[in-house]
């Protein structure tokens, strides 16, 4: 069950946000874009539940996109981000409409559009809710490298399936992926660590969400983000180039 940690500290929307563009269809979904059309290596990002405007998510779009990568923000919730003030939509209600795992279905066409696009390799990174996505991916392998940040609801059993290149990046205070269950996560990748490579890390003094719900104001906050968007850009320049 995804916890009240999901909703923390909700972004104010704006569809004008970041230095891409937004398109209405990228592999038949509206999408932002960000990055070189000349480049051979392609990262999605997947959302939380609030959506693809949220101007933190475009921000690391940007940063990822500088790093030599086209970068797609699919809009994955079609328009329909999770809303706190509609208190008669809570979360349970709306998760109903929107599961994540769904979403490996959708994926399909955006990473053909990018192999269209002459994209060699791509990776997919996924925040939350977006991280459910990502790892069912990752089971495919649709990708080349995946990188999940502080995971929603994931078992151990997700991550036995997994046939990619993984990094999970974790947060110390979190309710939906506790670091014990992380560490469980860490245990079944070393079992098989000559099949897929990982890399798994627990941020401390952070909560679920810290990467990319963060406060600008707030410079320990900031610093967190930018180490985890750092762990991720490292981990594509290493298994995507």
């Amino acid at each position: 069950m995804a916890s009240s940690q999901c909703c923390d500290n909700p972004p104010a929307l704006n569809p004008a946000a970041g230095e891409g563009k937004v398109v209405d269809s990228f592999g038949g979904l509206k999408a932002y874009l960000a990055g070189s059309d000349e480049s051979k290596a392609a990262v999605i990002l997947i959302s939380d539940v609030f959506g693809f405007e949220s101007p933190n998510l475009r921000k690391i779009a940007d940063k990822v996109a500088l790093s030599g990568y086209f970068v797609v923000v699919p809009d994955f919730l079609h328009g329909d981000p999770y809303t706190p003030e509609n208190t008669e939509r809570p979360l349970p209600v709306w998760r109903k409409s929107h599961d994540p795992k769904k979403d490996f279905e959708e994926a399909k066409p955006v990473i053909a559009a990018l192999k269209e696009k002459g994209m060699s390799s791509v990776g997919a990174a996924g925040y939350c809710w977006g991280g459910v996505a990502v790892v069912e991916l990752a089971k495919a392998p649709e990708i080349q490298a995946a990188v999940v940040l502080h995971p929603g609801p994931v078992t151990v059993d997700d991550i036995k399936e997994i046939k990619c290149p993984i990094s999970i990046l974790g947060a110390e205070i979190d309710h939906t992926a506790p670091p014990e269950l992380v560490k469980q996560f860490e245990l079944v990748l070393a079992a098989n660590s000559a099949q897929v490579p990982h890399f798994v890390k627990i941020f401390p003094g952070v909560a679920h969400g810290w990467s990319v719900r963060y406060n600008h104001d707030d410079a320990a906050a900031v610093k967190s983000a930018e180490e985890a968007l750092g762990d991720t850009i490292d981990w594509f320049n290493k298994h995507l180039k």
